[in-house]
């Protein structure tokens, strides 16, 4: 029987060794993790803790709604057993009714073959060979920024504090802009005390040129945020940056996780790594559909 826990009626420890265990584990779905990046999360559970569900969710003009949070891409259902398209489908008929929208972003080992789906892109590079054996994965562009990298006179700081990360982050140009809400969660995510989460950058004369926020947890490398200026970007270092991160997780069971994405520019610098594709589904229920499976799939990206 799959039951719906509010935040404060969870056990807690039950939850998160559930996550552990799943055989798709994300960092994203830990209790910590949530209580940062959501404004609540309640959760469905099958019996004793043995599959999970989050449910991030929010309210607007009294209208309750289950949403995807920034820096989470992928939530869904977390088991240590395989997760069937039947489990899923079971799960989200369990979702309360006073959730009036429902916007889910399924991970990647969650099977939605009962709805028609479309699916996002997600990129993953495997760490269990020798750096000499990735390196040669490398596509041409790669390769020559970092051959160009190596010839500034950048250094790699892996201890940057939060506060001259996030100067530096909401100074430079992106292509989109945080509210107030996002940056005070930033804020908070960047501070915590947790050691999963590293932030990374590189220097040139001392000043800050590009950085990285990455996360690691169980067998998996995060590359959750990063920032460069224009310099940055000319000279290669932000491949230096994730050269060095490849480099020092070279031959283990870990994978980098790039996290996307749809963006044709963006996902060829990932795939220049020589990652593969990872798909993973997002999922919206109409707003006033009144049917409870159905469901409108579309895509989602921050």
């Amino acid at each position: 029987m799959i039951h719906y826990y509010k935040r404060n009626q969870i056990a807690i420890a039950k939850y998160n060794t559930c996550i552990k265990k799943s055989i798709n584990t994300r960092i994203y779905a830990y209790s910590w993790y949530l209580d940062i990046v959501t404004y609540n999360w309640d959760v469905l559970v099958l019996n004793d803790y043995e599959a999970v569900m989050p449910l991030p969710w929010r309210s607007k003009y009294l209208i309750k709604y289950i949403y995807p949070p920034a820096w989470t891409q992928q939530l869904g259902v977390f088991s240590e057993k395989e997760i069937s398209s039947k489990l899923i489908s079971q799960f989200i008929k369990a979702i309360p009714n006073k959730f009036k929208k429902i916007t889910i972003q399924f991970n990647s080992k969650n099977d939605l073959s009962l709805f028609k789906v479309q699916k996002r892109v997600n990129y993953v590079l495997l760490l269990n060979k020798s750096y000499d054996e990735i390196y040669k994965g490398f596509n041409k562009n790669r390769k020559r920024d970092l051959k160009k990298a190596l010839m500034t006179n950048s250094k790699i700081d892996r201890e940057i504090k939060a506060t001259e990360f996030l100067d530096f982050y909401l100074k430079e140009q992106k292509g989109y802009e945080l509210n107030k809400n996002q940056i005070v969660t930033l804020n908070q995510l960047l501070n915590t005390k947790n050691k999963s989460v590293f932030i990374w950058g590189v220097r040139v004369n001392e000043k800050l040129i590009a950085s990285l926020v990455w996360l690691k947890k169980d067998r998996r490398i995060t590359y959750l945020l990063p920032v460069a200026n224009k310099e940055a970007k000319n000279t290669g270092l932000t491949t230096l940056l994730v050269n060095t991160l490849i480099k020092q997780f070279s031959t283990s069971n870990f994978q980098l996780d790039f996290e996307g994405s749809m963006i044709k520019g963006v996902a060829n610098f990932y795939k220049g790594f020589g990652a593969e594709e990872e798909a993973y589904t997002v999922c919206q229920k109409s707003l006033f559909s009144s049917v409870k499976s159905q469901y409108i799939l579309r895509g989602f990206s921050y």
